[in-house]
């Protein structure tokens, strides 16, 4: 396509800009919410095909990457504790559910942070979150990392407005190969327990604090497949680069080699890990022989004939760990599909499926979790993506998600989650109650507006 006249050029921008100032007056479509996973086949977002009614989710993906944007950069050298390696550039972070037990030191007074994490004996209470771990947050700022990049990369796919792959390749630069910040490309010293004669290595558990690579991999091809001019062939060089160094120590350390062969979660997001690093590095059939492996060996026995997840059930989050590991689950097939594999009808040993352990999860009440979380939220996702997969032919998905949540058509899940119905919330139809949120309706319209015209003046950009 040629270039357009200044004339259509300064039209297009102008009303591009008059729509995000209408925008910038309502209040937010969505909060920023973190995924605990995803994988967006990069085809589908280049395509800028998508449904009329998804105006809101566009929405929320460009006021999501502007404001992660704005938070950044991360770097892995931003800790206030050098690991055991005295090497600031090694990923760390502590075991978030280990807990001091300094009473049995026989202490009357209370001692210094360093001298508790160097000499209290430490114990594991599963699901409580010690929040003294956060005080070297590498895992938040990888995440948070990954979220930026990942929605800058679709924020540019869906306009072609450069400052957001600008925002993505910059942060990735940072992160990842930097020499003043780079990450050294391991996770050694990933969730360390610590406490006397412990912690000077970290735990194959400490692998699952990567597993937002999907994010960055996704993000990765869609500025590679797009042709993005930021995405320069030397941050491509140096990404595979980086990748390969770490899909080495990674199929070889034996902590990572532990995290394999976890039946759990851990080992459905270890391969997810695995495919991501291998995709950017170019390895498109090792990649596809990751997520072979997966279906063929942990997935095998991780869903009765119920749907029931019994190694998630057994934790004291279960609601939150049926929904996590059927996310993974979830990307592990996301990819497989990008790759030429099929995987969403494989069933277990059993004979049950991804639809089907979700189906089970949707049963049972967040106020079943024993320790009294309550995120039912966890599910909105996967719900819009099997839905999206297998159909909805009752509706059932759809009145799930519109019962608990009467504005999901402009969760940014709802672009990619598609075929899916709307139930009549963009158009604010009956049933519908614009009590619950007055200002959805005007929301969702003018966001389906901007939508519209960020890919209109992106294709004449």
């Amino acid at each position: 396509m040629s270039r357009p006249t200044s004339a259509v050029f300064a039209y297009s921008s102008s009303l591009l800009v008059a729509v995000w100032a209408l925008l910038a007056v309502l209040p937010q479509a969505r909060a920023f919410t973190s995924y605990a996973n995803e994988f967006v086949n990069p085809n589908y977002m280049l395509a800028r095909k998508y449904p009329g009614n998804t105006g809101g989710a566009q929405f929320s993906i460009l006021r999501w990457a502007d404001q992660l944007a704005a938070e950044g950069p991360w770097t892995v050298i931003d800790k206030p504790v050098v690991p055991p390696s005295g090497d600031i550039h090694d990923y760390m972070s502590w075991s978030p559910y280990s807990w001091p037990n300094c009473a049995a030191l026989g202490n009357t007074t209370e001692l210094p942070l360093p001298e508790v994490w160097s000499t209290c004996p430490y114990y594991l209470r599963d699901g409580l979150f010690n929040p003294d771990v956060r005080m070297i947050n590498n895992t938040g700022h990888f995440n948070a990392m990954a979220d930026a990049v990942w929605m800058n990369a679709l924020a540019w796919a869906m306009t072609g407005i450069p400052r957001y792959s600008i925002n993505a390749a910059n942060f990735i630069n940072i992160w990842f190969l930097q020499n003043s910040t780079a990450m050294n490309p391991n996770l050694v010293y990933s969730q360390m327990r610590r406490g006397p004669g412990k912690g000077q290595l970290g735990a194959h558990t400490g692998e699952l604090d990567l597993k937002c690579m999907a994010k960055v991999a996704n993000a990765i091809l869609i500025l590679r497949n797009g042709q993005s001019p930021q995405w320069t062939p030397e941050l491509d060089a140096g990404m595979v680069n980086w990748c390969n160094r770490f899909i080495s120590w990674f199929t070889s350390y034996w902590i990572a080699l532990e995290e394999a062969i976890a039946k759990n979660n851990h080992g459905s997001f270890y391969y997810t890990q695995l495919a991501s690093h291998q995709m950017i590095a170019h390895d498109y059939q090792g990649a596809r022989e990751t997520i072979k492996t997966y279906f063929a060996t942990i997935y095998m026995n991780q869903i009765t004939a119920t749907g029931e997840q019994p190694l998630e059930a057994r934790r004291t989050r279960p609601y939150h760990y049926r929904a996590y590991n059927v996310i993974a689950m979830m990307t592990n097939a996301r990819i497989g599909t990008y790759l030429g594999l099929d995987y969403w009808n494989h069933t277990s040993a059993q004979g049950a499926g991804i639809q089907k352990a979700l189906d089970f999860a949707m049963t049972i009440p967040p106020t079943d979790d024993p320790l009294g979380h309550r995120q039912p939220a966890e599910l909105y996702q996967p719900v819009a993506g099997v839905a999206s997969q297998y159909g909805d032919p009752n509706g059932s998905y759809a009145s799930f998600l519109a019962n608990l949540d009467q504005r999901y058509p402009s969760a940014p899940y709802f672009l990619w989650c598609q075929p899916f119905s709307e139930s009549g919330l963009v158009a604010a139809r009956p049933g519908y109650s614009p009590s619950r949120d007055g200002a959805h309706a005007v929301r969702a319209t003018v966001g389906y507006i901007f939508g519209t015209v960020a890919v209109l003046s992106a294709l004449l950009w």
